[in-house]
């Protein structure tokens, strides 16, 4: 009897000793997620030197080997496209069209802005408690990393899953009023990220004529859309007759898209422990 007691004892002061490690190794994970965090968030701030909060501008050529039919320079700062500085050659005339962002207008990249704020809404989770924090379940641990993940795959997913837009959408938009000289009314642009890639895509649009709409299918929404894509605006129809894309590589998206694989990766492998472990930490499911 007196040795299954001290065994008890004994088992008691293990039990308590491994909760205190978990919560040791819990604040670990947290102190690391949120210094990888907060290296991701700087990648989105772009700091320039001695400007606290301020943005560097970066400029980026836009190209694609063998085809000079479009080519530009565009200037990010931070979420925003502060100059675009394009060249378009038409295919049937040949004529070499110019245009550049208005001075007074900046086009801001919402996918940008979004991933930012998510990641800066997981910092907010991971910080908002006391350093010295008493984890009381494993359920607990496993709610906070579940609700972290959530922000880090919105954040990722911004940045990998571009708005599905339809042609209409793109006409109607800002970016059409964004240029001077004013774009012609058969050249639509669309910028968005993919990825780590800042992109251009310019359609070029002939009329249809009454006499060729029998067959008339406007196209829905599409990332790209391709030649052959029908749709109507300002009471006239158009279709998509040549399509231009290209992108830049933007190493601080790069950065980021690595700090969200590695974050999610650290929270799991603290959920998978957790989970082995539960019966030590009185988990309860919820």
């Amino acid at each position: 009897m007196a040795a299954a007691m001290v065994s008890s004892a004994e088992r008691a002061v293990l039990e308590e000793e491994f909760k205190w490690l978990l919560q040791e190794e819990v604040h670990a994970v947290l102190k690391q997620l949120q210094d990888i965090l907060k290296e991701a968030s700087h990648r989105f701030a772009l700091p320039a030197g001695g400007s606290e909060g301020a943005a560097k501008q970066e400029n980026f050529v836009l190209s694609v080997a063998g085809m000079d039919q479009v080519k530009g320079v565009l200037t990010l700062q931070g979420d925003a496209l502060c100059q675009a500085d394009l060249n378009l050659k038409m295919p049937r005339s040949n004529q070499l069209l110019h245009f550049t962002f208005r001075e007074d207008k900046q086009w801001k990249l919402q996918q940008i802005q979004d991933a930012r704020n998510h990641v800066n809404q997981a910092i907010y989770l991971l910080m908002n408690r006391d350093v010295n924090y008493h984890f009381k379940t494993g359920s607990e641990v496993l709610k906070l990393m579940d609700a972290v993940m959530l922000q880090l795959s919105r954040a990722r997913n911004r940045l990998t899953t571009p708005a599905t837009l339809t042609l209409p959408e793109i006409a109607s938009s800002g970016l059409t009023k964004m240029f001077s000289p004013a774009l012609p009314p058969d050249i639509l642009v669309n910028f968005y990220i993919n990825l780590n890639k800042l992109c251009l895509t310019v359609y070029q649009l002939h009329v249809l004529q009454p006499s060729t709409t029998k067959n008339f299918k406007p196209a829905g929404g599409s990332i790209l859309h391709n030649p052959g894509a029908m749709f109507e605006f300002g009471n006239q129809r158009y279709e998509v007759s040549h399509v231009h894309k290209m992108e830049c590589v933007v190493p601080w998206l790069n950065d980021a898209l690595v700090f969200f694989t590695v974050s999610l990766q650290l929270c799991q492998q603290l959920k998978d422990k957790i989970s082995v472990f539960s019966s030590y930490w009185n988990y309860k499911p919820y």
